[in-house]
Parts: structure tokens; C-alpha cells; sequence
């Protein structure tokens, strides 16, 4: 066939803006951007002709110019960024943003953003005021530090330190400490950036007390410690406790850095966890400063918050550094609500739904998957479905060893590949996402929030029965 017939058989932009269909999404939509995308789609139609031979293909494009129209242009005005349904059992998904908010904080949170509020406003005198006030003394009276801020993460806030209290000086690090924080984001590039000269001691695998007390020098500006929060060495290890180093601190006047990374502030072995450090522990041990994430073990939003000594603190707030890495309303509102419900650690593990999800109990777990295996009884002629055991995992770099005993629920559709009906959930108005295991989807019931049961049962019998 001719390629020029296949150009003239391309309907024109006018003759487009006569149809039914498209004059409907102009009425919806702006007829400014379904003109834009009509050219578009066009212009595609045209490149496929140029470099394409299979004509049939050409063809099939041309017939559905307009369906293919109208979903660009529904495309265009939906949302990149919408709620994923997590069947992973991944608490902390860093892809799916990591700690997820209760729906009695969204609910706070969103008379505070669509209204003014007092961010930086003090009430009481009428004057300007810090951001870092509404939630700062909260801070403190959880972990005894004397003073504490946010920047936006904990990468940001690492940075912040060093570049406020160990600019062009050298900063001692155990080589068993230099982590990639994740997105190739790595601890000696972050203090190259705050312009602190890494001195690197000791091996991957063993750090002495000595190796500290040798590289001390004049020029010496703070002790780093670093908690491997994201990855375990096992073996033939030694590492220095971060006692040990708060008292060769003191000895030689050099203040005490500790980023703890995973932030958590209630201890986990209660609840049948490995144990991992807490903040309070740091500041306890003497630790001048420590950082940590928001959105991590914390169960906040993305932050990067330090807490310790006030003069190194207030040193911090002065730095230009700090408008640049500022947390904003959203952000600032979050963390005094999620600082609140630590006042009680029952609230704690009760209202911030990471901590919950943690210390869920197998029970109910399985109690859940039942009543979604009950409600999938539709689809027993057409999947394979069945309530096993399985594992989660707590995810974001945090207890990286630990798994929480779960039920899922797997299954196999008779009528399409499991690859496929993954894709579909994946691809669907309202996403879910789970993972294939032995040609099986899999629901990790942990991660199911109770709402949404219902919903991920009709997303399924919706798509396997089609």
C-alpha cells in the first residue's frame, strides 16, 4: 500500500472537532488542551507511518484515533500520584513513601492546609515565631534532649550538622559506618558537601576504641557515628559502643555525632523485635547531637529531625543551610501530631499506623484474610485461591534482618497468566500492588488496611471474571 493513502486517511483536526466524542471532552475539559492533544496524537499516527510498514497496524491506530484521544485527554487531567493498595508486606515501601499517616491526622492536617495557620506566628505575643516551636518541646521531653529542629530528610540533616559544627575539619568515622542511604546517596559524599574532611579508621568489618584515640588530632572537629540501620555484617565483627566513644568525646573536648537513621523511639523488643537503639538511648549515653528520619520507625512523614545539646542546635537554626532545607505547614503539622501520641506509648503503637502494622497481631491478620478469602468464593471456578503463610518485612532501611510472621493471600487465575493479572491490579484507576512467588500473586494480608478489604476484593473479581 501507498504510505501517502495512509497520510491522506488521517481525519483532519476540524473533521475531529465535529465528533460526538470529542465534542463532549471539550465540554468537560479546556478545548485548548483537546486541540493540543488531537495534534498530538496526529503527529504519532504520522511518525508511525514513516518508520512503521505493517499497514494493518497503521490502520487499526487510525480507527481508534479517537478513543485514543479521549484517554490522552483523561490522562492528562488525572492524577500522577494516587493511593496504592500495598499487598507487598512491606511496612515501610520507600517506593510506595514509606510511613503512612492515620486518617485522624489527615483529617487535622487538612483544616490546617486549606486554611492560614500559625506556622510562624506566635499567638500569645503577636509576633513572628519559629516553626520548630510547635513541636520542639515535645521533642524534647520524649527524648531528654535540650533543644531539637527538622530539615526536609535525614540526608539533609546529616549535612547540616557537619557543615555547623565541623566545617573544614576533620570528622572520624569508622569504615564499617560509610553507608549508601539509598539513591546512591552516601555518607562520605554527604560530609564532602557540608565541607568536613572525612578521616576514615579501623576496617568494614572491626573498629577500636584506639583507632578513635589515634586519628584524634587539633583539627579534629566531631566523632561520627554512624547506626548501619539498612544492613547487618555478621561474623568476625568488633565496633565501638557509642558510650565509649561520648566518654573519649568529653575527654578530648570534641563533640559526639550519632545519626541513628531509622529514628525509632519506643523499644521494639518489648513487642518481640530485635532490639534497635533509640534516640533516647543516644542522649542518655551523652551523645551532642543526633539525627534520624521522620518516616521511618518514627511512622512520620519525610523529615530529617536533630535533637541534643541547645548551643549546637542554635548554631544549626543560624545556618543559611537551614532555609534551604526548611520543612514545610504539611510537614511541621504532621510531626507535632505524631510527637503527641508518643506522650503514651499505648497511643503510640495504637495511632501511628507503621508501629501498628509492626506489632499486629497474627490473629487478626488472619482473621482479615479470611474474610477476603471468603469474599474472592466467587472466583473459585476461575483462580486458584488460598490462605498461606508468610513473611513481611518492616522495609526503609530499617531492622533489615527482622521478619514479622503474616498470612497472605495467594492466587492463581485460571484464565490469564498471574504476570498479567499482577499488571492489571498494578495498572488499574486505583492501583495494588502485591508480588509473584511460585507463579502466584501474592497478598500479604499485613499490609491490607481494614477499608480496604471490600475494595481489593472487587478490584479482583472484577478483573479475573472479565
Amino acid at each position: 500500500m501507498d504510505k501517502n493513502i495512509l497520510y491522506r486517511s488521517i481525519p483532519k483536526v476540524d473533521v475531529l472537532l465535529e465528533d460526538k466524542k470529542i465534542i463532549s471532552l471539550i465540554e468537560k475539559y479546556h478545548r485548548d488542551v483537546v486541540v493540543d492533544v488531537i495534534r498530538e496524537e496526529i503527529e504519532k499516527i504520522r511518525e508511525e507511518i514513516k518508520t512503521n510498514n505493517d499497514f494493518d497496524f497503521i490502520n487499526k491506530k487510525i480507527n481508534n484515533l479517537v478513543e485514543n484521544i479521549s484517554k490522552s485527554v483523561e490522562k492528562t487531567y488525572s492524577y500522577n500520584i494516587r493511593k496504592v493498595i500495598n499487598g507487598t508486606g512491606t511496612i515501610l515501601h520507600t517506593n510506595l513513601g514509606r510511613s503512612i499517616i492515620s486518617k485522624k491526622h489527615a483529617n487535622y492536617l487538612s483544616d490546617i492546609v486549606t486554611s492560614y495557620s500559625n506556622l510562624e506566628y506566635n499567638l500569645e505575643d503577636g509576633k513572628r515565631g519559629e516553626r520548630y516551636s510547635h513541636f520542639e518541646k515535645l521533642i524534647c521531653k520524649i527524648t531528654g534532649a535540650e533543644s531539637a529542629m527538622a530539615v526536609n530528610n535525614n540526608a539533609a540533616a546529616v549535612m547540616l550538622v557537619l557543615s555547623s559544627m565541623a566545617k573544614e575539619k576533620e570528622v572520624i568515622v569508622s569504615r564499617g559506618e560509610l553507608v549508601e542511604v539509598g539513591g546512591k546517596f552516601r555518607i562520605p559524599d554527604v560530609m564532602e558537601s557540608s565541607n568536613a574532611h572525612l578521616v576514615e579508621i579501623g576496617t568494614t568489618n572491626k573498629t577500636h576504641l584506639e583507632d578513635y584515640e589515634n586519628a584524634i588530632n587539633e583539627n579534629t572537629g566531631a566523632l561520627l557515628k554512624v547506626h548501619t540501620s539498612n544492613f547487618k555484617i555478621l561474623g568476625f565483627t568488633e565496633s565501638v559502643s557509642i558510650k565509649e566513644i561520648c566518654d573519649l568525646g568529653k575527654e578530648n573536648n570534641i563533640p559526639v555525632i550519632e545519626d541513628i537513621g531509622s529514628g525509632v523511639l519506643v523499644d521494639l523488643s518489648k513487642y518481640g523485635l530485635e532490639y534497635e537503639p533509640t534516640v533516647q538511648d543516644s542522649i542518655k549515653a551523652g551523645v551532642d547531637i543526633v539525627s534520624f528520619s521522620g518516616d521511618k520507625l518514627l511512622g512520620g512523614p519525610q523529615a530529617g529531625i536533630i535533637v541534643g545539646k541547645k548551643k549546637y542546635i542554635d548554631k544549626m537554626k543560624k545556618n543559611p543551610l537551614t532555609r534551604a532545607f526548611r520543612i514545610d505547614k504539611f510537614t511541621a503539622t504532621i510531626l507535632e501530631m505524631i510527637f503527641k501520641e508518643y506522650l503514651n506509648e499505648e497511643d503510640a503503637i495504637k495511632n501511628i499506623p507503621t508501629l501498628s502494622l509492626i506489632t499486629r497481631d497474627l490473629k487478626e491478620i488472619e482473621k482479615n484474610a479470611n474474610t477476603l478469602y471468603e469474599k474472592l468464593d466467587v472466583l473459585k471456578d476461575v483462580a486458584i485461591i488460598n490462605i498461606e503463610d508468610t513473611l513481611s518485612q518492616i522495609g526503609g532501611g530499617s531492622l533489615p534482618m527482622e521478619r514479622l510472621n503474616s498470612k497472605c493471600v495467594s492466587i492463581t487465575p485460571k484464565n490469564m497468566s498471574t504476570a498479567s493479572l499482577e499488571e492489571k491490579l498494578r495498572l488499574d484507576e486505583n492501583p495494588v500492588v502485591g508480588r509473584i512467588s511460585d507463579n502466584k500473586l501474592i497478598i500479604d494480608m499485613r499490609t491490607i488496611l481494614d477499608d480496604e478489604i471490600d475494595i481489593l476484593s472487587k478490584k479482583l473479581i472484577n478483573i479475573i471474571k472479565k
